[in-house]
């Protein structure tokens, strides 16, 4: 199965404005929460990450098993930005980024 870019997840300094922007521009959320919130534009998952300093958003690729590829990417040169960590009860997601510090966000298992 080749990975597939199902979301992006745009950190955000001030969620309440930035969910007001994206509300106008996606409508309303299907999440909403302090932690989350979360928007399905035709499938494919729009949410805000609050508690960040704003910057550059991370599209995540789901992959079947996160630790292989992972390992696959550390080995070809990419760092590690963000350790695995659980975010749902069956997805873990990391954060690597290639040579040039662009961000490549993993979610899987």
């Amino acid at each position: 199965m080749s990975p597939a870019i199902r979301s992006l997840v745009v950190p955000v300094s001030d969620l309440d404005s930035a969910k007001a922007v994206y509300t106008a521009l996606l409508g309303a959320p299907h999440t909403d929460q302090p932690y989350y919130v979360g928007y399905n534009v035709d499938g494919f998952e729009v949410s805000l990450a609050p508690g960040g300093e704003g910057g550059a958003p991370v599209a995540y690729a789901d992959v079947e098993d996160l630790d292989a590829t992972r390992t696959t990417l550390l080995e070809a040169g990419a760092t590690e930005r963000s350790a695995p960590r659980k975010v749902a009860p069956e997805a873990r997601v990391c954060v690597l980024a290639d040579a040039d510090g662009n961000p490549i966000g993993l979610r899987g298992r």
